[in-house]
């Protein structure tokens, strides 16, 4: 759920290639607005086929990072959501179902959002390579808070920085039962796949 920290290594990678002069570390804040991060739920079992995949937006609550433009691994990040405000978009489901699974998702044998409203993850180690394709691959490795559990996980992106702004895309794949959430089931013919792809799409600029 998580990410802001590869724009920190971003331009540090960018500094350092260029060979520009020592640099102080610069305070960034992601922009919750133009930013976008989206889970992806699939379906599995006997009648997977007849279930409906979910598509959900998780809104960024709160975004921040420092970078240092010479030392990539002395950069920091810290993405903050919450859970309450994951919400369902209803593409590719039947309307009338709509409500139903966004009531499962937040309550108690799901996400349980009420209890567990934090959804937060702080980069604790970075790395950058240059593509021949240009930007920078990415690899942010740090701490997931999901339903009162904290997981260690790596973060792959593609970054670019253009004057003060950084934009960082990627995807990652967790594990629900990781985070002690059971993945719903119907019946036990059809339910949710354990593994969800989250896709991140990062803005921050320097403040």
């Amino acid at each position: 759920m998580s990410g802001l920290r590869l724009g920190l290594s971003v331009v540090s990678a960018f500094a350092l290639s260029s060979g520009t002069a020592r640099a102080e570390p610069h305070a960034y804040t992601i922009d919750p607005t133009a930013s976008r991060i989206v889970v992806h739920v699939g379906k599995t079992g006997l009648f997977g086929f007849a279930g409906h995949e979910h598509e959900v937006v998780a809104p960024l609550n709160r975004g921040a990072l420092v970078v240092d433009p010479y030392h990539v691994e002395a950069s920091a990040a810290d993405l903050e959501l919450d859970a309450r405000s994951l919400v369902v978009t209803g593409r590719g489901e039947p309307r009338k179902d709509l409500a139903k699974v966004q009531e499962t998702m937040v309550g108690p044998d799901c996400l349980d959002a009420g209890h567990f409203p934090e959804i937060r993850f702080v980069s604790k180690a970075i790395s950058a390579t240059r593509p021949a394709s240009g930007g920078l691959d990415v690899t942010v490795s740090g701490t997931l808070t999901l339903h009162g559990v904290s997981r260690a996980i790596a973060v792959h992106l593609l970054a670019d920085l253009g004057g003060d702004q950084l934009v960082a895309k990627g995807t990652v794949t967790l594990k629900q039962t990781a985070f002690g959430i059971k993945p719903i089931s119907v019946g036990g013919v059809v339910k949710v796949k354990d593994e969800v792809q989250i896709e991140l799409r990062l803005i921050a600029r320097r403040r």
